[in-house]
């Protein structure tokens, strides 16, 4: 199932919208759609095989209703040992849920394409393990999770957020990047951006210099899709 908290760019949408490209990259046979940023109800904490959380222009800090929702009902679900993925806004909601700590990312917003250097733990974990030393992967955002549940195991970061990529036990995983989206996808959002990003003092020039195509988002992706299977 995905948990839809969010919608991407208009321009975009004629190419899908992020619950398309996840669905498109997990390669499982079937997909149900649970549009929860748009009032529709949560499953019961049983039905989801494994559960995927969007990315949303959304702050979780803001503590809208149907986000606070959705924290209990993913403590029910991982009580079931079901697998989780949570992306750029799940990822927040989840830490949050775990009782984490989410907030304005202090040294500002990253946007476009990154790269995320893998600690040591990842080298052995089901979803991360493989891929090397660092990560070239797409994103944009301007809140983090500051801290890390108690519970979580860190797996990545770099000098813009320290907290890009969390695990809980063998099957809950937290990423604030964007495995699924290409470079293009990631090319937009800096465009859409860039007189905002010239206010905050960032140069939209370079980034879209920067901006390059990886196949690690897929590969992690398709990898979760795996091992919820």
């Amino acid at each position: 199932m995905i948990l839809k908290t969010g919608t991407t760019l208009p321009r975009l949408l004629p190419r899908g919208d992020y619950e398309d490209w996840i669905a498109a990259g997990l390669g499982v046979p079937e997909v149900r759609v649970c549009r929860l940023s748009e009032g529709e109800a949560l499953p019961d904490a049983a039905a989801p095989r494994a559960v995927v959380i969007t990315g949303s222009a959304a702050m979780v800090t803001d503590r809208l209703e149907w986000s606070e929702r959705a924290a209990p009902w993913l403590l029910e679900v991982l009580a079931r040992e079901t697998p989780v993925l949570g992306i750029c806004y799940g990822h927040q909601l989840l830490a949050h849920a775990l009782g984490g700590v989410v907030g304005a990312n202090p040294r500002g917003r990253e946007i476009g394409t990154i790269e995320v250097d893998l600690a040591d733990a990842a080298a052995s974990d089901p979803l991360l393990g493989g891929l090397g030393p660092r990560l070239v992967v797409s994103a944009s955002h301007r809140q983090s999770v500051l801290h890390l549940p108690e519970a979580a195991r860190h797996l990545g970061g770099n000098a813009t957020d320290p907290n890009q990529a969390f695990a809980i036990g063998a099957r809950v995983w937290g990423v604030q990047f964007h495995p699924e989206w290409d470079h293009e996808v990631a090319r937009a959002y800096v465009e859409e951006r860039a007189q905002i990003l010239r206010d905050e003092g960032l140069d939209p020039d370079a980034l879209l210099a920067n901006v390059r195509p990886s196949e690690d988002g897929a590969t992690i992706l398709r990898r979760f899709g795996e091992l919820a299977g």
